[in-house]
């Protein structure tokens, strides 16, 4: 699971709820809590919070609901509800949109990203009886509650127009109040700095992969590639090696690291190094849905990226010329041999990369969605000031 987060947000307030499932995301909690007049944190225990995702067993409702429900939230929630004059509630993820459901006096904004329901479903043919069966169940389960969800919300989001229609596509009663908002990236902190030292030994070839490790999507990317990828380029470049660099790498993804030319890096303080320092950054995600944030800021530090045909698509980059896509091994295979032939091509191809990520996909521009919709709610009355991280829950 990868964590999610609540916000909510008044006429001139911002409150905001989180539930941090890793440690080091305890050091982003202070910046944060300059940013809001009002922070609740937990910390989600994943293993509990399996093992209390099983009583969707018993009560028919999404395991992922129950996996993400926490009482500390809920009440935080509620007392903020009570207490402040809120104009409005916008939620990120169909997870935690439980916790804006249960205060339908308030207009409701729903960031949903990815049609999460077809995405367990999609997972549900490569695994076997009982994971199968588990995986399409939770599809159903979890697309009846994005209805719900939508047909409560004023307005539903999704990070690509594929995705929007996707949904509309199986919510036709809500196709009217749903509309995609891209994804986006920092590309000021996401740049090149000649400063910035290489993390890899002299002499290698590096190839990089990003993302949370414990991800199925992205543990499935980097077991395929291992196997189908990575041998048949280092029989002509022994040289090269396999980064995988992400925080939570599960055993099978350690496991690889006993392959020849595959490191595992497990969290890293700063991923820019790993990238700026690619010969070339691979993203052969099988199950890709939306824009993913790893090939964004791949391109965004200006480096050649080789992904999957649908992330690449996602994008609308132009192929060849701002990205290379690939859509099996033989592809891969030609495409990374290109660009370890042709360095010159291969700095081109990511500087227009880097260009077309800082005309398309910066965060003021997108966010902007949100701002219209919020500008079409009516001002509630001013309330009393609120104490800056009023009740705050205590990291646990």
């Amino acid at each position: 699971m990868q964590r999610e987060g609540a916000i909510r947000l008044g006429v001139n307030l911002v409150m905001y709820a989180l539930l941090l499932d890793y440690k080091d995301e305890q050091a982003h909690v202070e910046t944060l809590r300059g940013l809001c007049a009002g922070l609740f944190v937990a910390r989600l225990q994943p293993r509990r919070a399996r093992v209390a995702s099983l009583a969707g067993l018993l009560t028919g409702d999404a395991l992922t609901l129950h996996y993400y429900r926490h009482a500390g939230l809920r009440r935080w929630v509620a007392q903020t509800v009570q207490r402040e004059n809120l104009a409005a509630t916008v939620v990120f993820s169909s997870s935690m949109a439980q916790y804006g459901q249960a205060h339908p006096e308030l207009p409701m904004l729903v960031d949903f990203v990815d049609v999460d329901s077809a995405k367990w479903a999609d997972y549900a043919p490569r695994h076997r009886w009982p994971l199968s069966w588990l995986y399409r169940r939770e599809g159903r389960r979890l697309l009846a509650c994005e209805r719900a969800v939508a047909a409560q919300a004023r307005r539903s989001f999704f990070a690509t127009e594929k995705e929007a229609a996707l949904f509309r596509q199986r919510a036709p009663e809500c196709a009217g109040r749903v509309e995609a908002m891209d994804n986006g990236v920092d590309t000021d902190y996401f740049s090149g700095d000649a400063a910035r030292a290489s993390p890899f030994q002299a002499g290698e070839l590096p190839i990089v992969f990003t993302g949370a490790m414990d991800y199925w999507p992205n543990v499935d990317a980097v077991t395929w590639f291992a196997a189908e990828v990575l041998p048949r380029l280092r029989e002509q470049r022994p040289q090269l090696r396999l980064h995988i660099v992400g925080r939570s790498p599960t055993a099978e993804v350690r496991a690889l690291a006993a392959s020849p030319g595959v490191v595992v890096s497990g969290t890293v303080p700063d991923v820019r190094p790993y990238l700026q320092h690619a010969a070339v950054v691979v993203a052969p995600l099988r199950l890709a849905r939306g824009v993913h944030n790893k090939v964004l800021e791949a391109m965004a530090m200006g480096r050649p990226v080789v992904a999957a045909t649908a992330c690449a698509a996602a994008l609308n980059a132009e192929p060849g010329g701002e990205i290379l896509d690939a859509a099996d091994a033989d592809e891969y295979l030609r495409c990374i041999e290109l660009l370890l032939q042709a360095p010159e091509r291969a700095a081109a191809i990511g500087q227009a990369g880097r260009v077309h990520v800082q005309r398309a996909y910066t965060w003021p521009a997108h966010l902007a969605v949100l701002d219209r919709q919020l500008a079409t709610l009516r001002p509630a009355a001013p309330g009393p000031a609120p104490a800056r991280a009023m009740n705050q829950e205590p990291v646990a």
